[in-house]
């Protein structure tokens, strides 16, 4: 009989984002294969947008779902309202810590699912202690790739670390593909012909738009008409418009502002090149967990650039499917755009490499299947006690 779960995350749309699109991808697929109740965080504007999908969702009266008392008994709640049998953690730390009352309420599989705060969170002494006890009251605790298991380790106690699953966002491969038509965003943004960047971030230091706005200036000597265009808002939005206009570039940058996830796909199909050259920042405690824009820029048959950090490099493959260049280094990054849009051949294969790549190997269909693995690992050791 199917199992039906209880999702309890606090990144969930209309929020914007990565993890955001993770969330709802993952509720989509449980919701088909034995129902999914969504438990989240409350958003300006979510009401209608919850009313248009086809599990239930309910919205706590506060923007932040922290491991209270009253969180936890609505949790509880929730799981034997529902009927549910396995808990997902959209995001480990710190609703991870909800793992213990759920599982004495009846969860018999509970898969925490890491993106990239928990890096930082296990390296300071405090909130290693709270990632330990996660990952030791939880059945399964995910990691994007190599980097974030490195890092989680580091916390994890050694019992604990055989549980530890890959678990990697997806990309629909039939709505971000190849052939569509960018000319409607090439008209709406006056870009006409030109060569065209473009970024689709947050707009966070973290994030690297600094470092492609200053690398334009080495960029359109060579190529004198190229455009960077900026999907995303954030708060570093007037510092970057800023830096623009003392770049001299403010004519060649264009700021498109924020965008839902599904009109996304029209901007890869306008651009000629992706490229979001993150980095590290706050001593390491700021990494980049893995980036879904790469695989949707990659799946849309576009050359991608990312910067070096934490798990970014692994959405690439440097020299096939695109480059991997250091974040902090606009010289570096402008050289690899250079080689890019002066050689549309070599970016040309590299996009279809990148298409095969995500076809093949970074699907959602995949990326579900690998956490229906994960919760059949939790079925397996539903209801041991914990390692502390």
């Amino acid at each position: 009989m199917p199992e039906r779960t209880l999702l309890i995350t606090n990144d969930f749309p209309p929020r914007r984002g990565g993890i955001e699109t993770f969330g709802y991808e993952l509720a989509v697929r449980l919701a088909r294969a034995g129902g999914v109740v969504v438990y989240t965080s409350h958003t300006a504007g979510a009401h209608g947008h919850d009313q248009r999908l086809p599990f239930p969702v309910v919205r706590d009266p506060e923007g932040t779902l922290l491991p209270t008392r009253r969180v936890a008994r609505r949790s509880t709640g929730l799981l034997r309202e529902h009927g549910c049998q396995r808990v997902v953690f959209g995001a480990a730390a710190p609703l991870g810590l909800l793992a213990a009352g759920l599982r004495a309420a009846g969860a018999r599989e509970i898969v925490a699912i890491t993106h990239g705060h928990e890096v930082w969170w296990a390296r300071l002494p405090g909130t290693g202690a709270l990632v330990r006890r996660i990952a030791s009251e939880v059945d399964v605790l995910t990691y994007l790739g190599e980097f974030t298991r490195r890092e989680l380790e580091r916390a994890v106690p050694p019992g604990a670390r055989s549980r530890m699953r890959r678990l990697v966002p997806g990309v629909d491969v039939d709505v971000f593909r190849p052939g569509l038509d960018g000319g409607p965003v090439r008209e709406r943004y006056g870009l006409g012909d030109a060569p065209v960047v473009l970024c689709v971030a947050r707009l966070v230091p973290r994030k690297g738009v600094d470092t492609l706005i200053r690398a334009l200036t080495w960029v359109r000597v060579k190529v004198p008409d190229v455009r960077l265009l900026v999907v995303g808002e954030g708060p570093d939005g007037d510092r970057l418009r800023a830096l623009a206009h003392w770049a001299g570039v403010a004519d060649q940058v264009v700021f498109a502002g924020g965008h839902p996830h599904a009109r996304l796909p029209e901007f890869y199909a306008a651009a000629d090149v992706f490229a979001m050259p993150c980095r590290t920042r706050r001593g390491g405690l700021e990494p980049e967990g893995l980036g879904i824009v790469y695989l949707e820029a990659a799946a849309s048959g576009l050359p991608v650039i990312a910067g070096a950090s934490g798990g970014a490099p692994e959405a690439v493959r440097h020299g096939e499917t695109g480059y991997v260049a250091d974040g902090r280094n606009p010289r570096e990054v402008a050289d690899r755009l250079i080689a890019l849009l002066a050689d549309r051949g070599a970016a040309e294969r590299m996009g279809r490499r990148g298409r095969a790549w995500m076809v093949r190997d970074w699907t959602w269909e995949r990326t579900f299947q690998a956490l229906e693995g994960a919760l059949a690992d939790g079925d397996v050791r539903g209801g041991r006690s914990s390692e502390l």
